[in-house]
């Protein structure tokens, strides 16, 4: 147990390295962290490591799905709704499908209903990997969106189709309108079981005396009880995190305290980082695992051969894909209203490119039984193993190593905002001053004359809107020590709540980025965390 123990510290000090090292390369750490993998694997002595497809399942993907749901913009979402729809449900379907005639027609021996499972398995790219890169260069908003937003639904697509696939193979059998009607219900059904877990956890937190820590505690639970719940009836758990966990987000300035949001924000940063560490580096580590059990049935060199075939078609067909979607997107902008009337070529390239596999497609990959019903060997198991890691490998080191030249050679004009992010945010600062300011003059006029704390505050909200209009960074800290201080607390409060509520009112305009209505709630947070902090220690 010891020796077990210090080897998973001694990996994550390894995963903490590859990080830096990645950093300091200015590469993405995914990347880093397979390659970093994949050579340790190679050490010898080094216990074997095989990857349980349930500990993926339900304790990796909740609590990642349910972090990328709560810090998933609502707004841009349902902007990009279709394209996220297409992407998430269409085009993995169609992927599928590409995947399993090619590797049909290819793989001696491969049936429809394998090929599927294969197409299944490696059809939903990994949003981890793409933000990662997409975060060292400059690219427009709406590809970030949509390439979030497709991450939070492709999973649940993908593993439905999965489901059908496996029980085709086991079962010989496949009828179209019984596994449509079986789709369909999976994914209304997980869908609405996610937010019926989500009003049960948005009631605890409203209503029920809460601390900071047990609303930190609260927020790990929610993902686990949605997955499990949903995943008990035979729906999609993927399914259930993200429509719940898009919920909670929504109302989260009105279940949580400002203490409560900073210290999940902290906690969850920081276990999101762990948990994606130990995937990518778990990935690498797989290859003595997947080698050995390749065995006799098919050589190496085969089995590489197929591996990059499938991994040129899977990029080739997220590409043509991509550019189908924007060739629909001008055809039916003529009859209805969309986000963008001419996405043009520059967008759907950088998308297409972005396709990465990870984690899913292996997990999926280990899921596959080892017999069937009857008791014989699955069908082509170790070799659809063997490919998933290929493609994840190609997609993952080549893409996402190229993705950056990719993007710094289309340059994709950002013409989502009217106003660059400065500007917003410059914007967004004078509207939350005017609005203070505005609060003070109309509501505590008197205060202003009878105590000298609330004018130095007039005051310095009008020097602070006076530096803004110099483009200059308001200054702030200013120290109470007057009888005064609990006269000013209260108006310092109000005013925190009333710029609050103005940011949220400022977010359901299509004017600014929500990134930066963020960052002015994280700024409030702070300021009504250390004006508490002020008043205690006086």
């Amino acid at each position: 147990m010891q020796n077990t123990l210090f080897f998973y510290l001694a990996l994550l000090l390894v995963i903490l390295f590859l990080v830096m090292l990645a950093r300091r390369l200015k590469i993405s750490y995914p990347i880093v962290l397979v390659l970093g993998g994949l050579l340790l694997s190679f050490i010898p002595g080094l216990p074997v490591i095989r990857v349980e497809p349930e500990l993926i399942f339900l304790l990796f993907l909740p609590p990642l799905l349910y972090e990328a749901a709560w810090y998933t913009s609502w707004k841009e979402f349902w902007k990009w709704r279709r394209v996220i729809g297409s992407f998430a449900f269409l085009i993995v379907i169609l992927t599928a499908s590409v995947i399993a005639f090619i590797s049909h027609a290819l793989i001696p021996g491969f049936t429809l209903a394998l090929g599927f499972l294969l197409g299944a398995i490696i059809s939903p790219p990994d949003a981890v990997s793409a933000t990662s890169v997409l975060k060292d260069v400059s690219v427009p908003k709406r590809i970030v969106s949509v390439l979030e937003g497709e991450s939070l639904l492709n999973d649940a697509s993908s593993l439905i189709v999965f489901r059908f696939a496996l029980t085709a193979v086991v079962s010989g059998s496949f009828v179209m309108h019984e596994a449509i009607t079986s789709f369909l219900v999976v994914i209304i059904m997980g869908t609405l079981t996610g937010l019926g877990v989500a009003l049960v956890f948005y009631a605890i937190h409203r209503w029920l005396p809460t601390t900071p820590s047990m609303d930190t505690v609260l927020t790990f639970m929610a993902p686990y009880v949605m997955y499990l719940t949903a995943e008990k009836f035979h729906f999609s758990g993927v399914l259930a995190v993200v429509s719940g966990g898009l919920f909670l987000s929504h109302h989260s300035h009105t279940i949580l305290s400002h203490l409560s949001r900073l210290r999940g924000a902290n906690v969850w940063a920081t276990v999101g980082f762990a948990l994606n560490g130990f995937i990518f580096m778990l990935i690498g580590l797989q290859l003595p695992v997947i080698v050995q059990q390749l065995g006799d049935y098919t050589s190496l060199s085969e089995a590489i051969k197929y591996g990059l075939l499938i991994s040129l078609v899977v990029i080739i067909t997220r590409l043509l894909c991509c550019f189908g979607a924007s060739l629909f997107t001008r055809f039916i902008s003529r009859y209805i209203t969309t986000a963008d009337n001419n996405p043009g070529w520059r967008g759907p390239l950088i998308v297409g490119w972005a396709g990465m596999r990870g984690v899913v497609s292996l997990a999926s990959a280990l899921a596959i039984p080892l017999v069937l019903s009857n008791g014989e060997a699955f069908p082509q198991r170790n070799l659809i193993l063997f490919i998933t890691f290929t493609v994840i490998l190609v997609t993952l080191v080549f893409q996402g190593l190229t993705l950056p030249l990719v993007i710094r050679w289309v340059n994709p004009p950002d013409t989502d905002y009217p106003l660059s992010l400065p500007e917003q945010d410059l914007k967004v600062r004078k509207k939350l001053k005017n609005a203070a300011l505005t609060l003070i003059q109309q509501k505590y006029a008197t205060h202003v004359a009878e105590n000298e704390l609330i004018k130095s505050l007039k005051q310095r909200l009008q020097s602070d809107l006076a530096f803004l209009d110099h483009f200059q960074k308001p200054e702030t800290g200013n120290t109470w020590v007057d009888a005064n201080v609990e006269n000013y607390r209260e108006i310092m409060a109000d005013i925190l709540t009333h710029e609050r509520h103005l940011l949220h009112q400022i977010n359901k305009k299509a004017e600014v980025d929500e990134e930066i209505v963020r960052k002015h709630l994280t700024l409030l947070d702070l300021e009504e965390e250390k004006l508490r902090q002020q008043f205690e220690n006086d």
